[in-house]
């Protein structure tokens, strides 16, 4: 896991708001924490608070039992595969489709691979999906 994971930076100047937000879901519950630099002591303390605080939380729920999320298939899912969709895209009037297989390695890195309908064609750019996500697994 990356020290920013699930850390982002929020400067809002005209809000008068600087510091750390610390965001992330788990089994469908969301967790969140906003490490403001005035209540913590500056840029530098705020960050040190909300990694701290992160750290506590993931280890606090990693006790208990999960089920993974790319492990289960999601009734919006059409291809039939976890983590394998086709996508369409529109620009500048043209439209590109493709399949695509994604997961999430070590550190929460997400990764995708994308396979053109144009070049590959329906059936073999989706065999390819699926083999692609299945390796990475």
């Amino acid at each position: 896991m990356s020290e920013q994971y699930a850390i982002s930076r929020l400067d809002l100047a005209d809000a008068g708001t600087y510091g750390w937000q610390v965001r992330f879901q788990r089994q469908g519950t969301k967790y969140g924490k906003f490490f403001a630099d005035r209540s913590y002591g500056g840029r530098t303390s705020a960050l040190k608070q909300a990694i701290e605080w992160r750290d506590q939380l993931l280890k606090q729920l990693s006790g208990s039992q999960t089920v993974r999320r790319h492990q289960v298939r999601s009734p919006r899912n059409n291809s039939g595969v976890v983590g394998v969709s086709k996508v369409t895209v529109r620009t500048n009037g043209a439209e590109y489709c493709f399949w695509q297989a994604t997961w999430t390695e070590g550190g929460g890195v997400r990764k995708a691979v994308k396979f053109s309908v144009r070049r590959y064609g329906e059936k073999e750019a989706f065999r390819l999906a699926v083999e692609a996500r299945r390796r990475s697994s």
